[in-house]
Order: C-alpha cells, then structure tokens, then sequence
C-alpha cells in the first residue's frame, strides 16, 4: 500500500481517509462495491486455494459485470505475480521508499 500512498492521497485528497483504507479499508468510507472489490482482492491475494465461484456471483450481485471481475482477477493475479518474482530475486521494486515496519 506505500508504494502507492502518494497516488491515493492525490485522488483522494483525504489524509484521514486514506489511513483508514490503509488501516483497514473496511472502516473507510468507501462504497460497498469497491469494498467487495477489495475483499475479493485480499482473498485471491492472501489465500487463492480459498477462492470460488462463490466470490465471483459476490462480485455480480453487487453490480459487476463478468469482463469487470475477469479484468480485476487478471489484474490481481499479474500484480501478486509481478511482486513474488522481484520477492524471490531479492529486487527492491522501489529503492528508497519506506514500509512500514513489519
């Protein structure tokens, strides 16, 4: 999440309210499609043996569209791939830029 906190609070121009995605973004004022969004995100994210078809009918009954969902877990999946690759090659995606520590 730091490595885009700039770009979060320049969209949403919210100090507040970015710490509260940042925290937790279902306490955060987001609309309740974005947080199924997210939800879904997290779960393909932290544990992808856990998702179903379950979490896609989720997704359609808040309003997506099947080329919506397919965009996002396809997008979800190069991100979480992307990021496991520069992991296991020990590269710094962005040299200089703080996390937060663990």
């Amino acid at each position: 999440m730091e490595s885009h906190e700039s770009d979060l609070r320049e969209e949403i121009r919210d100090d507040a309210e970015v710490s509260r995605i940042q925290d937790d973004y279902r306490k955060a004022n987001l609309d309740p499609a974005t947080k199924k969004l997210l939800d879904f995100a997290a779960k393909l994210t932290l544990t992808p043996k856990e998702i179903s078809r379950t979490d896609v009918e989720v997704l359609r009954a808040t309003g997506f569209a099947d080329e919506d969902i397919l965009d996002a877990a396809q997008l979800i999946a190069y991100f979480n791939y992307t990021n496991r690759v520069m992991d296991s090659l020990g590269i710094d995606p962005e040299p200089g830029m703080r996390y937060k520590p663990e």
